[in-house]
This record gives structure tokens, C-alpha cells and sequence, in this order.
């Protein structure tokens, strides 16, 4: 604390306006305060490192490794998955773990290796510890990985939880991706990145770091395999990266690295091995398959804060309908709630909330609702009184419930870490069904509170339950927006049991899939807001979250018509399509940019509703196998070097690559082809990778190439399923899967795998399982046939 954060209050108090300017400094003091008084400084700390290993003791799946002055528990679990824990660290608790940890593999055994130290071989990975503590992991052949150098502990003297570090090296041609939702991504290039969930404060751009949501989840693809590593750890840290050199120094590579350091918490940490989508499929049987979003959550969003009454959501609604643009969900922002309070509506402005959204719905449209977890502290507000009754808000360490300040003005927070808290939460949610809403979206949920100065969120020393343990917000921080998901999610459930809930969070951390998806935030309006929201959309797909999108045009400002277009057609091949932006910001509408963007915007619309029987089976498909629905080019090709380092195309599932125009006056771009025919999917034009083509980009369209051979579940002009297969190369053949939707419920869809070849000069689409041809009564259009 110093003179520089009283001159930060006063001019806080002089910009956002007298009121909730002296409430913002007096909450940010508060929170001062109440860590000064409650966080006790480390003071003396004792370095401790494992020292030499003394002794073993085996167990199911590996066994306990000890050392002087640390012990080493590894386990290989049937589905391959290892854990390693240090000092007696389990798999539980744990908010990222589904349900109970898996059962360990019974044939991975441990035994001694060179040099006096132990290894574990399984089917997948096998798993070296030295005799000073190192961890290497090892392809079934040999080849490292990843080397994990002992780690080092600082234990406090008074017996705190202690800060630890962790180094570790990767083969010099590895890449790192993930750690969550990095706007400089997917690749993480070499730099620090702070795990700790943060709003910006304000729109981002490519660079800005941390963000909403961080995970201490790498994923590292090298030539030899992929492999991820999970630290279950939610306290904050931070994850240096250093990129590998080939051939550095004298002819010798230089091993890339990454170095953890957590704040405290357990040192333990999950570690997988294989193709991509064997490394993906075992972290979601680890942390839970992604929740399946209903069909309609597939289609195309608008959202605004600032629509201001029942009147301009009619208007709008209007404008789509009248000008024949599909419309599939409407999003109200906090202008709806009566001053900004969660689970109200403003009486006057929406006076017949249920009808509004009854007349939607008759159209084929979904009412969405934002939810904020910060509760105005005022007696007589129902949220609040009602929490006090049932002792669920955040407190401090004298007890007393936290309060900051967010857009209702001074709120308290409820603990979603406590079991009876998610309950109550639960329970709030029947109001916004009541009013009409079919999902929801979770914003603030870092959380953040307001400040003059200092971090926008709770104290530190803030007081959670953890599921009953006990502890504070260091350790809470960054499952907050989780736990708040769970909440929501388990209530809507509840409540609607017959329709899967559609609900995305701002904030989260690992596991957050298994209760829907997120979105972006605030990008900022600019090329380079374009760019960060396909990183962001990548990474979060490589750390297990496949449901996710940006608010297309930007949070703030005005885009250009060309902007917007660009923005339009990226967001129409990612899974969360949604336009939205900020109360002060330009309009969002397509017809506002003209004719021509107008026309534009209608064909990229009609391509996404043709398209959305593929979402529907990519839905599927990532609940089954965790595969996003948005894949990095070298998904299927790890081994290509080249495709590690191209971040501006991606794969739509197994069929498309979409090669989006992220610079402003292009009207031609270069493409990064994988291995395999490829089909311009407006010229029929066929291209071989791996190859890298200049292909026209006109305002019209952006380059989307098919897969030789794929079969694509598209929608026929009678609204049913037809295939779209595109010709395998000759004495070549391919072929792809169709989950058609039950409904939005809980029916399990079935899943038909077709294949194509080529057999007397003709294409040959066959199902598997079936008789010759098609299911009955789906049409087949083939294509490519003279590419």
C-alpha cells in the first residue's frame, strides 16, 4: 500500500461517478485490510529436495517410491492414464477428477531400473524415476518425452502450506499448447503465463495474459508422440516456457523446458501418452465427457448488453425474420435485471418477460439469460436474504461475509465451493426458467469484485468451504467459475430433467466441460481481436473444453464492414457462434453494414444451418471421445513439424479445413495443406498435401477445403440429413460417421459409420453394419468426382 493507490481512488471516484466510485475504494481498502491482518508472511523457509532414494513399497498400478526427504507414489491406471504424487498427494479430492479416480492398471508393475532407480512399463508409457527423484516419461520404445527434474519444496517454518517448483525438459523439436484460454495462442511461445483466473478490466488482444480462464494443463507435441500433463494443483502458479533448438550450440539440440511454481498446494500431477486424440480421449474419461449442448445451441446467437426493452429484441428479432436470416437464440445481458440484480427483471422495460420468450420459442427461437454470482447486500433483495438465512456467502476470517462491489453495486458472493451453497444456488434458477429461458450464461464469475487498486476479486484471506476442508480464496480463486457451473448446471437439470441444459461459463478450470462451454469475454474490435479468438478457441480445445466462441465483431468499438464480414465467417465454422458487444459499442446486426455485407452475412448463415447436422455429430463425437470440434492442422499429422507452427486454419472435425482471412484488405491467402487430397469445396478444385497453395479469399467467402473421401452429414432442402461425399483418391478410399439427434433430451443417438471407394469408374458409398448404399431414405450427392 502506498501514495500511489489513494491518487488511483480519487480518480476513481471522479470516473465512474460519486456513489459507486466511494463504494469501489471503500471495497478495495476493505480487501487491503483483510489481507494484512489475515495473510501471514512465509518468513523463514527451508528448501527441502527428495535427496537419494532410500526404498520402495509396490502397489496396484506402481508402487511408492521414497527418497531421504520425500516419497513418490506412481500409478498407471487401466485406461493409461499416470499419476504421480509427491508426499502422500492422491488423486482426491480433486475438482478436476470426475467421480472416484480410475482403477490402476493391474500388469504395470514397478521394478528396478539402472543406476539404483525404479521404473513402471504399461501398454502406453513407461515411466523412469532416478535415484535422486527425476521422472522420465517413455514411449513404449524408448523414447523420452518429457524429463522431470527433482522438484524443490520451500516449507514455511511455522508449518504453512509451502510454494514448490517443478522443472522439466521436452525433445528439442516439441511445441507446448494449452494452459486454457491464451490469447497469444494456441502455440505457447516462450514466456511466463500466470495461472490465475483474471478479468482484463477491459477488452484484450493477443498478448494479454492471464485471462479467465488458466489451467495448469500442457499439452506437448513432439515427433515421437503427444503427451499431456495435468498439475492438480488450484492454487496460483505460473508456467515459464522455453522452446527447444535444433542443432544449438555446437551441432548438439537444446532441450526445450517448462518450469512450474505453485504458491502452495499439493505437488501431484496427471500425465497421458499418444496420438492427440488418444491423449484427449483419456483426459475426458479422466475428467468427464463435455456436456452435449442442445441442437438449437449449435445454431447462431445475438446477444447485446444494451437492448433495453421487449420492444428492440422484437425489433431485432424482426429484422432477422424479415430479411430471411436464420435466428436460433436471443441473449439478455444485465440491462434486463431490475438495477443490475441477479434473478430479477426490470418490470417496466420487460413487463411480459414469459410471453416474449413463449413468441420466440413458437419461432424456433431460445431466450438466454446472464447470471452473475455476486448478490446485491441489501435486506429485502430475495437472493440475499435468503443466503443469509442459509449461511452460504463468502466470509472473511472473523466471520463475517465478504462484500465487494459489482454492478449492483455492494453484493456479497456466494461460496460455491460449499455443497450446500451449490444447493441453494440451485434453487434460484427455477425463476429464470419460470420467465422463459432455455439457457444461460455465466459472466463476473473470476470472481470480480471492483477495485480502485489491488486485484478485481476477493480477498485472499476470503474464508471457503472446499467441499468441507477449509481454506481461502488462494486455494478457491480458480475453481470459483467451476464450482458455479456445476451449481447451475446440476439445478437445470433438476429442474428440466426431460432437456439437456445449455449453459457456458466466463470462468472455470479444468473439468468445466462436463458442465458446457465458454466464450471468449471481452476481445477487443480489431484484427488482432480476430486472431486472439481463434487462439483462444484452439487452446481451449486442446485442454479438453470443445465448446467454445468469440463475441463476433468484438466486445467494444465499431468494426469495419470488412471486419465484421471476416469475423462473421470465422464465427460460423466454430462451435459457439454468437454475435454480441458491449453497451457503448457499434451495432451487431448485419444489415447495419450495408448490402453487400448483408448478403454476404446471409450466405455464411444458410452454410451454417446446411452445416449443422455435422455440429450435431461433432457434439457427439467429442461427448464420446473428448475430441473438440476445432482442431489444430496437425490433429492428425503430429509428426509434421510444419504444421506445429500454422495458427491461422484449423479442422472442422475430421472432414473440413477452414482457412479463415484474419488481415484486413486480403482478398487471396496461403494455405498449409496436411497430407491427403483436399477439395475446394466452392471450385472443386483438388489439392495435394502436404502442400502449402495460394487460394482465392474474395469478401464473399473464405477458403474451406473437404477431405478426399469424407462423407458429410449435411441438411437437404427437406430439413432431414443428406451425405455429402466427397471422391477418395483413385484405388484410395475414406469414409466418416453420422450421429443423427434424438432430440434435445437424453436419448442415446445412434452412431453410422459409411465408407467410400471407387468401383467401376463410380464412387461407392457404403454403410457399415447395413446393406449396400445409404440408410434408407437419405440422399447421397457426391462430389470431387472430377477434381
Amino acid at each position: 500500500m502506498n501514495g500511489r493507490d489513494l491518487v488511483r481512488s480519487v480518480k476513481v471516484v471522479g470516473m465512474v461517478g460519486t456513489a459507486q466510485g466511494l463504494r469501489t475504494v471503500r471495497s478495495s481498502w476493505r480487501r487491503w485490510r483483510a489481507d494484512a491482518a489475515a495473510v501471514v508472511p512465509p518468513g523463514t523457509e527451508r528448501a527441502r529436495v527428495p535427496g537419494p532414494v532410500t526404498g520402495m513399497e509396490q502397489e496396484p498400478g506402481g508402487g511408492v517410491v521414497r527418497f531421504a526427504r520425500a516419497e513418490l507414489r506412481v500409478r498407471v491406471t487401466a485406461g493409461g492414464a499416470v499419476f504421480l504424487g509427491w508426499d502422500g498427494a492422491e488423486p482426491e479430492p480433486s475438482y478436476a477428477v470426475a467421480g472416484r479416480s480410475p482403477e490402476p492398471d493391474p500388469r504395470a508393475v514397478l521394478e528396478p531400473d539402472t543406476e539404483g532407480g525404479w521404473r513402471v512399463v504399461s501398454e502406453r508409457v513407461t515411466v523412469v524415476v532416478s535415484r535422486y527423484g527425476a521422472v522420465e516419461l517413455r514411449t513404449p520404445g524408448g523414447v523420452t518425452l518429457r524429463r522431470d527434474l527433482p522438484p524443490r519444496w520451500w516449507e514455511r517454518a511455522d508449518g504453512g502450506a509451502g510454494r514448490w517448483v517443478q522443472r522439466s525438459e521436452v525433445p528439442a523439436e516439441a511445441r507446448f499448447f494449452g494452459l486454457g484460454g491464451r490469447s497469444s495462442g494456441p502455440r505457447l511461445r516462450n514466456g511466463t503465463y500466470r495461472l490465475w483466473n483474471t478479468d482484463p478490466g477491459g477488452s484484450f488482444g493477443p498478448g494479454d495474459d492471464p485471462l479467465y480462464i488458466t489451467m495448469p494443463v500442457q499439452m506437448v507435441v513432439a515427433d515421437a508422440a503427444t503427451h499431456l500433463v495435468f498439475h492438480d494443483n488450484t492454487w496460483e502458479g505460473a508456467v515459464a516456457v522455453h522452446e527447444g533448438v535444433e542443432g544449438a550450440g555446437s551441432g548438439h539440440d537444446r532441450p526445450g523446458s517448462c518450469e512450474v511454481r505453485m504458491s502452495g498446494g499439493p505437488l501431484r500431477y496427471w500425465a497421458m501418452v499418444g496420438t492427440p486424440a488418444r491423449v484427449l480421449h483419456t483426459w475426458a474419461s479422466l475428467t468427464g465427457p463435455p456436456a452435449l449442448p442442445p441442437a438449437w445451441a449449435l445454431g447462431h446467437h445475438h446477444a447485446r448488453w444494451g437492448f433495453g426493452s421487449e420492444q428492440e429484441v422484437r425489433r431485432i428479432v424482426a429484422g432477422y425474420q424479415e430479411r430471411g436470416l436464420p435466428l436460433d437464440a436471443v441473449h439478455l445481458d444485465i440491462d434486463h435485471y431490475e438495477a443490475h440484480q441477479v434473478f430479477t427483471v426490470d418490470r417496466e422495460r420487460f413487463p411480459e418477460l414469459p410471453q416474449l420468450a413463449d413468441e420466440l420459442r413458437k419461432g424456433g427461437i431460445r431466450l438466454v439469460s446472464i447470471v452473475d454470482p455476486a448478490v446485491k447486500s441489501e435486506r429485502g433483495v430475495e437472493a440475499y436474504d435468503s443466503g443469509m438465512a442459509a449461511d452460504v456467502f463468502v466470509r472473511d476470517a472473523s466471520g463475517r461475509p465478504v462484500r465487494g462491489v459489482v454492478w449492483p453495486g455492494e453484493a456479497v458472493f456466494p461460496d460455491f465451493t460449499d455443497p450446500r451453497a451449490r444447493e441453494w444456488w440451485g434453487t434460484l434458477y427455477k425463476e429464470r426458467l419460470d420467465q422463459g429461458f432455455s439457457g444461460f450464461w455465466h459472466d463476473m464469475n473470476e470472481p470480480v469484485s471492483f477495485a480502485a487498486f489491488g486485484e478485481a476479486t476477493l480477498p485472499r484471506s476470503a474464508r471457503h468451504s472446499l467441499e468441507g476442508r477449509g481454506g481461502d480464496h488462494r486455494e478457491a480463486h480458480n475453481v470459483y467459475g467451476l464450482a458455479m457451473a456445476r451449481a447451475g448446471y446440476e439445478a437445470v437439470r433438476a429442474l428440466h430433467p426431460e432437456e439437456r441444459p445449455f449453459l457456458f461459463s466466463r470462468s472455470g478450470w479444468a473439468g468445466m466441460q462436463r458442465y458446457g462451454g465458454t466464450w471468449s469475454g471481452d476481445v477487443s474490435t480489431g484484427w488482432p481481436g480476430l486472431r486472439a479468438s481463434l487462439s483462444l478457441v484452439l487452446g481451449l480445445g486442446l485442454c479438453g473444453v470443445p465448446y467454445s466462441g468469440p463475441d463476433v465483431g468484438g466486445f467494444d468499438g465499431s468494426p469495419s464492414p470488412e471486419l465484421y464480414l471476416r469475423w462473421f465467417q470465422l464465427g460460423a465454422y466454430l462451435p459457439l457462434f454468437r454475435t454480441h458487444a458491449a453497451i457503448g459499442a457499434g451495432r451487431r446486426e448485419p444489415w447495419e453494414f450495408g448490402d453487400e455485407v448483408l448478403g454476404h452475412a446471409r450466405e455464411v448463415l444458410v452454410e451454417r444451418r446446411r452445416l449443422l447436422p455435422y455440429f450435431v455429430t461433432l457434439a457427439h463425437l467429442a461427448r464420446r471421445t473428448g475430441a473438440p470440434y476445432v482442431r489444430p492442422l496437425w490433429w492428425g499429422n503430429p509428426e509434421d513439424r510444419a504444421l506445429r507452427d500454422c495458427e491461422d486454419a484449423f479442422l472442422l472435425g475430421d472432414s473440413l479445413l477452414v482457412a479463415p482471412v484474419l488481415e484486413g484488405g486480403a482478398i487471396r491467402r496461403t494455405v498449409r495443406l496436411p497430407r491427403g487430397r483436399w477439395y475446394d469445396t466452392v471450385t472443386g478444385r483438388a489439392y495435394e498435401g502436404p502442400a502449402k497453395v495460394l487460394v482465392d479469399a474474395p469478401l464473399s467467402r473464405v477458403p474451406v477445403f473437404a477431405r478426399a473421401g469424407t462423407v458429410l452429414p449435411v441438411r437437404g432442402s427437406d430439413g432431414g440429413i443428406e451425405l455429402e461425399a466427397w471422391a477418395p483418391a483413385r484405388g484410395r478410399s475414406g469414409g466418416g460417421l453420422v450421429v443423427a439427434d434424438a432430440g434435445d433430451g437424453w436419448a442415446e443417438a445412434e452412431l453410422e459409420r459409411f465408407t467410400t471407394r471407387w468401383s467401376e469408374g463410380q464412387v461407392v458409398v457404403e454403410r457399415e453394419g447395413g446393406e449396400d448404399g445409404p440408410a434408407p431414405g437419405r440422399p447421397v450427392r457426391v462430389r470431387g468426382v472430377d477434381g
